[in-house]
């Protein structure tokens, strides 16, 4: 993939997923907010309904005084027309007159006012009624009146005047009320039982707290922990007198208001956060898949790079040692001959061993490789090792010191592939010590492990390439990319290896100053 190419594409994703992310918290907060003027409309009602059941409920009070009090008066009540207003209409072709009249009459009781607790002699309560009559002369209004005739038609009607009496009743209500304290207009366990079912009736269940004001200034009709915020608390006017003013205020707060709009959303909410979260850790695993596959591309262009590399060599060797051979001089030349057989010979065992290697490693991720495990000294172990790469390490004028301080060294290992195990590591040494090899290896008891050191006075590694050394087909680039060989298997070989005897290895390395390669291995107790 274009280098180019995958940039854009990560950079489109992760601004795909930014957005989708940024799109949800928007989308909350519209929520959130929406919720809020709903939770203030609803409140605002249900403020406005208590205030207004709690100026009905007063009146009803006193309209039951009322009634009870009228019905207990014995005389009869002075009656006096409060209006009278008349219409009167004739047709000039037949003569017809049509006259309607309309009395309004008022009833006055004389009250003690000591019933309703009002410092005055006597209170004048009235009563309202009409009464409507419509007259009809068929032959003219003033023949009538002369001849002193009854109208042709009389229509009488006579009822309540409901809405005088209610703005009479009103009036007289606001005002008595109105001289009384507010505690014997209202209770604390009333004005909560009436919050309550307005609050439950409208899905405000939410705890509150309340308090009435007088003139800005707290009374004692209020909930214990009633705390002004302003946030939080909201009001509205009660018990308004006949002049429209308004000495007392009802303010209703909610503690917990933020947690209850955030519970409503908390379902689609926790519902958002887990879908996002899932695209977050696909777009996660996606992208690292990528980069893996990306990288494991590179790493597989090397190793074919460094094969071809290394399986040219031998092959060029072995087919010039076979010119060789055919040239009629040296085949007759038996000692030539056999050397160059020897040189094929090796050539060939060279390219064995890479495809062993690569093969291993293939068995060892399909699970298909016998590793077979018996009880082993661990040190011989590392003798045998020790011993296969002893012609490499006289070649190079080197050298490798034992230091055995072990007392306990029985362990439950497969020879053959522990001592490639040691043999791959001390190679490793060897190849990248860019003078005489000088190879120091250790073995300490620790608990019930034993301790395996390989230190040597090489080239080193960087700390990155320390954290990727067992990855497979990784090489850490040393200038010129051939001048080691290998093919980035060893370590990867090793690390599988020691993982399946339920052992560790690590490494510490600093550039120039060689590497030291621990292998900890449990002892058999």
């Amino acid at each position: 993939m274009n280098k180019l190419f995958f940039r854009l594409l990560v950079l489109l994703m992760s601004l795909s997923l930014i957005g989708i992310i940024l799109v949800q918290v928007y989308w909350f907060n519209t929520s959130f907010k929406n919720n809020e003027e709903q939770f203030k409309f609803h409140v605002k009602q249900v403020i406005g309904n208590v205030a207004d059941k709690l100026q009905k409920e007063e009146a009803y009070t006193f309209i039951d005084k009322y009634k009870k009090l009228k019905d207990s008066i014995g005389k009869e009540p002075q009656k006096s027309d409060f209006l009278e207003f008349g219409y009167y209409q004739r047709n000039s072709r037949t003569n017809e007159t049509i006259i309607y009249s309309n009395n309004i009459i008022s009833e006055d009781y004389n009250i003690s006012s000591s019933f309703f607790d009002k410092k005055a002699d006597s209170l004048k309560l009235k009563n309202f009624s009409s009464k409507r009559v419509t007259e009809i002369y068929n032959n003219g209004i003033d023949n009538a009146v002369q001849q002193k005739v009854v109208p042709d038609i009389k229509i009488q009607k006579s009822g309540k005047l409901d809405i005088l009496d209610n703005a009479q009743f009103e009036i007289f209500f606001k005002d008595i009320a109105s001289a009384k304290p507010l505690q014997e207009r209202v209770s604390k366990e009333e004005l909560q039982k009436l919050l309550f079912a307005e609050l439950n009736e409208y899905g405000v269940k939410t705890p509150f707290e309340f308090g009435i004001y007088s003139n800005g200034l707290a009374t004692k009709i209020q909930s214990d922990k009633f705390r002004y915020a302003k946030n939080d608390t909201y009001t509205i006017p009660i018990f308004t007198d006949n002049e429209g003013n308004n000495k007392y205020q009802l303010l209703v707060s909610f503690p917990h208001k933020e947690k209850f709009l955030f519970s409503e959303l908390v379902g689609i909410t926790v519902l958002s956060i887990v879908f996002t979260l899932i695209i977050i850790i696909a777009y996660s695993s996606a992208l690292n898949q990528l980069i893996r596959q990306r990288h494991i591309s590179e790493i597989k262009t090397d190793f074919i790079n460094n094969m071809t590399h290394e399986f040219k060599t031998p092959i060029a060797t072995i087919n010039l040692a076979l010119d060789a051979i055919k040239n009629p001089k040296i085949i007759e030349d038996k000692e030539k001959v056999h050397r160059y057989l020897q040189m094929i010979r090796d050539e060939n065992k060279r390219m064995h061993a890479q495809v062993e290697n690569v093969l291993r490693i293939s068995k060892l991720e399909k699970k298909e490789l016998d590793i077979t495990k018996e009880s082993n000294n661990i040190q011989d172990i590392i003798d045998d090792a020790i011993d296969h790469v002893n012609l490499i390490i006289e070649d190079r004028e080197g050298s490798i010191t034992t230091h055995y301080n072990a007392t306990r060294t029985t362990v439950l290992l497969n020879d053959v592939h522990f001592t490639n195990v040691i043999v791959n590591i001390l190679d490793n040494a060897i190849k990248y010590s860019p003078e005489a090899p000088k190879i120091d290896v250790y073995t300490e008891n620790v608990k019930d492990f034993v301790i395996i050191k390989v230190k040597d006075q090489g080239a080193g590694m960087s700390k990155v390439a320390q954290k990727r050394i067992f990855e497979k087909f990784y090489r850490e680039h040393t200038g010129d990319l051939h001048n080691v060989k290998g093919h980035g298997l060893g370590l990867a070989y090793v690390k599988r290896i020691i993982d399946d005897h339920n052992g560790q290895i690590f490494v510490e390395s600093e550039k120039g100053k060689g590497s030291t390669f621990i292998i900890k291995i449990p002892l058999i107790n």
